[in-house]
């Protein structure tokens, strides 16, 4: 992230603060109040993708379409075959928070179009009348709540992370540490104030551990105290 990028980060992240403060308004963090953290780090993404994949057909390409698109459960499960550019590897969906209608289009892995229309014959979906315009999961949202925690507790996440919203909040703060911009991310996640989506870079990213480390190594803290003593 360049450094007028980072500017307008933190004078977001101070807007948002103060907004907080001052009663009534929605204030998000990537914390509960009891410190507990909301989204899933590098490490617990990995194996909980792994576990997705012992999951049966259909959950399966529930939860890695939840995984890859930032969409709310609700959202994924109002997907149609309509919904889907196929040789694009675009999915268009309509943000449910919203107070007007405002539909979005977010990009998704080639392979996962790829698994999607072979297993739910999307193409051939969209030349139908009817078809096309039936939803690709008729479950109810619980159904699919439970898929995810099945993966959660596969995969050994525990806490305020181990749920469907903590797989959206993984993707904001993967994609903005990867280097998208903010306002892709904000349009992506749906969200009506960049200030919400400037929360996600909060997260410590590995600019910042880079940096530390220099500090660690020049200080001395790179290792342990009784170490140096023996050397």
């Amino acid at each position: 992230m360049n450094q007028l990028a980072k500017s307008a980060c933190n004078n977001m992240r101070r807007t948002v603060a103060a907004q907080g403060h001052g009663g009534g308004m929605y204030s998000f963090s990537l914390y509960g109040p009891e410190g507990g953290r909301k989204y899933l780090n590098r490490d617990e993404r990995r194996p909980s993708l792994s576990a997705m994949e012992a999951l049966e057909p259909d959950d399966r390409l529930l939860a890695l379409t939840l995984a890859c698109t930032v969409m709310r459960i609700s959202e994924v499960l109002s997907i149609v075959p309509l919904s889907f550019q196929v040789g694009a590897c675009i999915v268009a969906v309509l943000t449910l928070k919203s107070r007007s209608v405002v539909w979005r289009e977010i990009p998704i892995p080639r392979w996962l179009m790829a698994e999607l229309d072979s297993h739910f014959d999307i193409a051939e979906a969209q030349r139908d009348p009817v078809r096309s315009r039936q939803r690709l999961w008729p479950q109810h949202r619980v159904t699919g709540w439970r898929a995810i925690k099945q993966v959660m507790m596969f995969s050994q996440i525990v806490g305020r992370a181990a749920c469907p919203r903590g797989l959206r909040h993984s993707f904001g703060v993967g994609t903005l540490k990867a280097g998208a911009p903010l306002s892709m991310v904000q349009r992506w996640l749906g969200h009506s104030r960049m200030s919400t989506t400037a929360i996600y870079t909060a997260a410590c990213g590995p600019e910042e551990v880079a940096f530390i480390k220099g500090f660690w190594r020049d200080a001395g803290l790179d290792r342990r105290p009784d170490d140096a003593a023996g050397q």
